[in-house]
């Protein structure tokens, strides 16, 4: 094992999350592969330290004795220099010992190879832009994004026949080698076989016996009318191909609206403005808004109405999900006061504000008679 900075190898901080460390490896892993770099030797040496890095930072027990004794905590590893250390001979397997005094309690036991012989390809998540119209009717389109693919060669297996893996010589078969330093025991991911347990005597020349290569997917995806911001589209078995025959992983298409230049929305309902004159707001009437679809729709303006006063058009609204029903059209309305006037618009203007307010006046006058008459009977 070769003293690293596993940090720098990497290029995160010591203090970088999980994800972060997950996020640094598969960008490095896309960059170096072999396919992307065919008789690389420099490649191939930074695949092989990206590894071993990873192998120790994924773990939160290995990373925790990286950074408290550094490369001194994986040396004198496996099976070997351990029995060397303690004077063991004969037929007698430390490993098997180190198992039975600490087996649960460090975590694994050998049955750990059969669940690292097959690995589960991860989740993958894909954000998607949509228009206000492609949510409200559906659409389908196609996403292309890089991943790992079950390679066609050796159908994912990771071999070119059927019988060509042998017990692995450095963890024999355990999928993991074991360290001590002082008093304290550790258990490591064998780097042989990457905790298989077993190697592949005939390797499949295409994924170098991964049984799955990184390539660009192209992939049609069906959106659903009605799908929000933030709307998840769950697609099963789309994700990253599982390592050597694993279960493959899952794609989430995630949703996002552009702005729209008319609409906003809200649950369900779609919002626009409406602009109105003073007249219309004061004697009512009727006008034109176009929907959603493009359609023309006579919307009445009651009389009297006043300025941010809504009107609702029902059923107008955004497409539901899953459902043949719509939302409501909420109308805000707008009223626009003219800046300029023409002198016959400003005479009437100066008649109405007279009218208005002498009834204003002669309200008032009326209701102090009133008062004063009902008070002295």
């Amino acid at each position: 094992m070769s003293e690293l900075d596993y940090y720098q190898v990497l290029g995160v901080s010591r203090t970088a999350s999980q994800e972060e460390i997950k996020r640094a490896y598969r960008k490095l892993v896309l960059k170096y592969h072999p396919d992307h770099n065919p008789g690389d030797k420099n490649a191939e040496q930074k695949i092989k330290n990206i590894n071993e890095a990873y192998d120790i930072l994924k773990d939160e027990k290995k990373r925790s004795a990286y950074d408290q004794l550094g490369h001194q905590t994986f040396k004198n590893s496996g099976g070997g220099n351990y029995q060397q250390h303690h004077g063991f001979t004969g037929g007698i397997d430390p490993n098997d010992i180190f198992e039975n005094i600490f087996g649960d309690f460090m975590g694994a036991r050998r049955s750990s190879k059969t669940a690292f012989s097959k690995k589960a390809g991860a989740n993958l998540k894909y954000d998607i832009s949509l228009t206000l119209e492609e949510a409200f009717y559906g659409v389908t389109k196609i996403i292309s994004f890089k991943t790992a693919l079950t390679c066609e060669a050796c159908t994912g297996k990771g071999s070119l026949d059927n019988n060509s893996t042998s017990s692995c010589p450095t963890c024999r078969g355990s999928g993991v080698t074991r360290s001590q330093q002082g008093f304290f025991f550790f258990e490591n991911t064998c780097q042989t076989c990457r905790g298989a347990g077993h190697v592949i005597k005939n390797p499949c020349t295409k994924c170098y016996g991964e049984g799955r290569y990184i390539n660009t997917r192209n992939l049609e995806v069906k959106i659903p009318a009605g799908v929000k911001e933030g709307s998840r589209i769950k697609l099963t078995g789309e994700g990253e191909a599982g390592s050597r025959g694993g279960k493959t992983g899952d794609l989430y298409v995630c949703i996002t609206l552009i702005p729209h230049n008319t609409f906003s929305v809200d649950g369900n309902d779609l919002h626009c403005q409406l602009d109105i004159n003073c007249t219309t707001a004061a004697l009512g009437g009727e006008v034109e808004v176009t929907d959603i679809t493009g359609s023309k729709l006579k919307l009445k303006i009651p009389a009297g109405t006043q300025n941010n006063h809504k009107l609702k058009l029902s059923g107008k609204g955004m497409q539901i999900l899953h459902s043949d029903r719509c939302g409501n059209m909420i109308v805000h309305v707008n009223i626009k006061v003219p800046k300029s006037l023409t002198k016959s618009q400003r005479e009437l203007m100066i008649k109405l504000d007279k009218e208005l307010n002498e009834a204003s006046e002669e309200g008032f006058l009326s209701k102090v008679r009133n008062f004063w008459t009902s008070g002295s009977e």
